[in-house]
C-alpha cells in the first residue's frame, strides 16, 4: 500500500476559458470540482495505475465534508483526520495551455490536532510500502513537520514541498525529493538545476528528482545522475503533471533509476491533456513511452 500524506487537503475548483484578461469578466466554458491537494491527487493517479493506496492528512468542516465524500467517490481509501477549521479552496483557471491558479492558505492547525494526526500517522506509515509527503503547510505548522513524519517512518518517503518545508525536511533524510525547478533556484540560489540538486544531496536528500517543465526532468543521486526529456510538445493544462510524476516515482520504488525516471516522465506528460488535476491519459502515456530516453550526465560535472 502507498500512502500519501496532504495536510494541506483541498476543495479544487478549476474554470476553463477561451481567452484569460486580467480585469476583464469570463464565461467558462467548463467548471469543475473536486477534492485536492498534492497528496490526494498523487493518489488519484497511483489508483489509475491500479496500486492499492490510502489518503491521509488533515480536513475540517463543510469544505473538509466534501472533500470526503469526493475522495470517496473516486474510489480512493481515506484514513483522513479532522481538525477545528474548515479546509481550504483553491481557484485554477486554465486558458490556452496555461493554468493560473489562486490557493487559500488553509486553515491554522491546533496542537492538539496535530498531535492527533501524528499519533495515528505511525500506525498508518507503518503498512505502508511507501510514503508520500506533498504540498504546503497550513498555518501554524512548523517548517519541520514532514521532517517529524520522515523519521517516523521506516519505509522509503518521497517528499514533494519547497521552501522552509523542503530545507527543513532534507535533515530527516526523505528517500526522495521532488521539486520543481523554480523550487531549487528558490532554496539553493543557485541557476542551474544540477548544481541546485546536488546541494540538496549533500543536505541529506537520499535523491533528487526536479521537474524542468516540459523539458522533462534531471535526477541526481548518490549513483547517478540522468537527464530525461519529454519527446513531443504537449498542450493541455499542467498543473497536474508534478502530482503525476511523484505517483510513478512512488509506484517505481523497486525500479532501477532509468526505467522509474522514464515511468515518471511519461506519467508526467499523460497529465497534461487531462482537463483536472490526478488524471492521466492512457493514450498519451502509450505513445509517449517507447519514444523516452534517459541520459546520463557526467557524475563529476559542477563539482
Amino acid at each position: 500500500m502507498i500512502l500519501t500524506v496532504t495536510l494541506n487537503a483541498a476543495l479544487d475548483v478549476t474554470y476553463q476559458v477561451p481567452v484569460l484578461r486580467l480585469g476583464h469578466s469570463h464565461r467558462a466554458t467548463a467548471a469543475d470540482v473536486r477534492a485536492g491537494g498534492k497528496g490526494i491527487n498523487v493518489a488519484r493517479v497511483l489508483h489509475a495505475l491500479g496500486h492499492e493506496t490510502m489518503v491521509t492528512g488533515l480536513v475540517g468542516g463543510d469544505t473538509g465534508a466534501a472533500i470526503r465524500v469526493d475522495v470517496l467517490a473516486a474510489g480512493l481509501r481515506e484514513a483522513l483526520f479532522d481538525m477545528a477549521g474548515p479546509s481550504r479552496r483553491t481557484v485554477t483557471v486554465v486558458s490556452g495551455g496555461t493554468a493560473t491558479a489562486v490557493n487559500e492558505p488553509g486553515p491554522p492547525v491546533s496542537i492538539s490536532d496535530w498531535a492527533d494526526f501524528v499519533g495515528g500517522y505511525h500506525a498508518l506509515a507503518a503498512r505502508a510500502s511507501v510514503v508520500v509527503l506533498s504540498g504546503s503547510l497550513p498555518p501554524n505548522l512548523p517548517d519541520d513537520a514532514y521532517a517529524q513524519l520522515i523519521r517516523a517512518t521506516t519505509t522509503p518517503t518521497i517528499l514533494d514541498t519547497s521552501g522552509p518545508p523542503l530545507l527543513a525536511g532534507l535533515a530527516a533524510r526523505p528517500s526522495v525529493v521532488k521539486p520543481n525547478v523554480h523550487e531549487l533556484t528558490e532554496v539553493t540560489g543557485l541557476d542551474d538545476p544540477v548544481s541546485s540538486a546536488r546541494v540538496l544531496l549533500d543536505r541529506g536528500a537520499g535523491a533528487v528528482v526536479a521537474s524542468l517543465g516540459p523539458d522533462g526532468l534531471i535526477a541526481v543521486s548518490d549513483t547517478g545522475s540522468w537527464r530525461v526529456r519529454v519527446p513531443e510538445e504537449l498542450h493541455g493544462n499542467p498543473t497536474g503533471a508534478g502530482d503525476a510524476c511523484v505517483a510513478a516515482l512512488a509506484a517505481g520504488h523497486a525500479l532501477d533509476w532509468p526505467d522509474r525516471l522514464a515511468e515518471a516522465v511519461a506519467t508526467s506528460a499523460a497529465a497534461v491533456p487531462c482537463p483536472l488535476a490526478g488524471d492521466i491519459d492512457p493514450d498519451t502515456y502509450a505513445r509517449l513511452r517507447p519514444a523516452i530516453t534517459v541520459e546520463e550526465l557526467d557524475a563529476h560535472a559542477d563539482r
